[in-house]
């Protein structure tokens, strides 16, 4: 049998057993290239089932093929399984060190777990092939912004501005690196150099980022035409409505505020954040009995302090001092550090005429160790 198959191929039956090995060991190379490209081509069109196969097939004839387990890792990868993911680059770079493609999915795995002080470790790894990888130092920067570390993170940012000039990537960052850490002003700088970069297709989260970093400086009447202009792009954003609000409730007009947060209780009518606010912006205009209603409604969602400090405000401006008072005991035993407590407890004690009771109040903040420039004013004009 085994001379008739020769006498069907002459080719086979010419060649020497050396160069018989080498055609099989082609083929099956050949085969393996073949289903790899076929796997990532399943990849790119989202047909992970048969990418599975497809590599698995090749693991088959090479247990420890790189392509075959990058891909698998890739594959987990898309489909959020990223400590499966981990496994075969793991696998892979046993077999492969230095494999960049592993190298680089392992430490996105480790971004999406939030171990962001692995993924700058194997990027770093990476970098040592490749230190000019503008997509890699940016996501270093990222990971170090993540875990605060101002300066490494501000100075990879910077290297990359350097090799690639209004990098949008580096200048969010950047963006984001500052405000994070409470430097809005330089926050600003970047913001405001990606939108005169992208004028006419701005993306929203430039126009919103602006516009909180002048509700953090105060400089609201600034920050209003950014949260409108977002709005106009997209009439239901949460962060323009709430950005708004808050500008308007910042420049003390609070029907326009209302306006807004009202939007927002359209879309997310339970959301008890946004219901204190409202009643705050209704108790500021003295609606009280409106006020009432939002408080209360948030309250029903579950205890919210800021609802039952404006309830109990409300009773000290009705002039129900007892019933603000006990409201705003139990909250100071529940949160004995927030100061503004402390004020409205005082200033119930004022308005029933008792100083030497408010002068204790205050007195009592500052036994907790918290130093507060409101209450030491306060305390100082009680005492004088």
């Amino acid at each position: 049998m085994g001379d008739d198959q020769n006498f069907l191929n002459p080719e086979l039956e010419q060649m020497p057993l050396s160069q018989e090995g080498d055609k099989k060991e082609k083929d099956e190379f050949s085969e393996i290239s073949e289903l790899s490209k076929k796997g990532y081509q399943l990849i790119k069109e989202n047909k992970l089932a048969e990418a599975v196969a497809a590599f698995e097939e090749i693991l088959a004839k090479d247990p420890d093929n790189n392509y075959a387990l990058v891909g698998l890792g890739d594959t987990s990868r898309k489909r959020g399984s990223f400590r499966e993911a981990v496994e075969y680059y793991r696998r892979c770079l046993s077999h492969h060190p230095g494999n960049n493609y592993a190298l680089f999915g392992l430490a996105d795995c480790y971004k999406a777990l939030n171990q962001y002080q692995k993924a700058i470790e194997i990027w770093e790894q990476y970098l040592l092939h490749d230190d000019r990888n503008i997509t890699v130092l940016t996501r270093v920067a990222d990971a170090y912004r993540k875990v605060r570390d101002f300066r490494k993170s501000k100075a990879v940012y910077l290297r990359v501005l350097e090799m690639e000039e209004n990098n949008p990537y580096a200048l969010i960052g950047l963006g984001h690196l500052h405000y994070d850490f409470k430097e809005y002003r330089d926050a600003l700088y970047y913001w405001e150099k990606m939108l005169s970069l992208h004028k006419d297709n701005v993306d929203i989260r430039v126009l919103t980022s602006i516009g909180n970093c002048h509700r953090k400086l105060k400089t609201f009447a600034e920050g209003v035409p950014y949260f409108e202009r977002a709005l106009k792009m997209d009439p239901y954003n949460f962060y323009a409505l709430f950005g708004l609000a808050d500008c308007f409730r910042g420049m003390n007009q609070q029907h326009r505020s209302l306006e807004y947060w009202n939007k927002i209780l359209e879309q997310d009518p339970r959301n008890k954040v946004i219901l204190t606010r409202a009643g705050d912006a209704y108790r500021n205009m003295g609606e009280f009995d409106k006020a009432a209603e939002y408080y209360h409604r948030a309250l029903n969602i579950e205890f919210d302090m800021y609802a039952v400090l404006g309830l109990a405000v409300i009773s000290k401006m009705q002039g129900k001092y007892d019933d603000a008072i006990e409201s705003l005991r139990r909250l100071i035993q529940q949160d004995p550090k927030n100061y503004r407590l402390y004020i409205e407890l005082a200033d119930c004690w004022i308005k029933k005429g008792d100083k030497e009771r408010a002068i204790e109040v205050l007195a009592e903040f500052q036994k907790t160790g918290q130093r507060n420039a409101s209450i030491s004013e306060y305390l100082e004009k009680l005492q004088a």
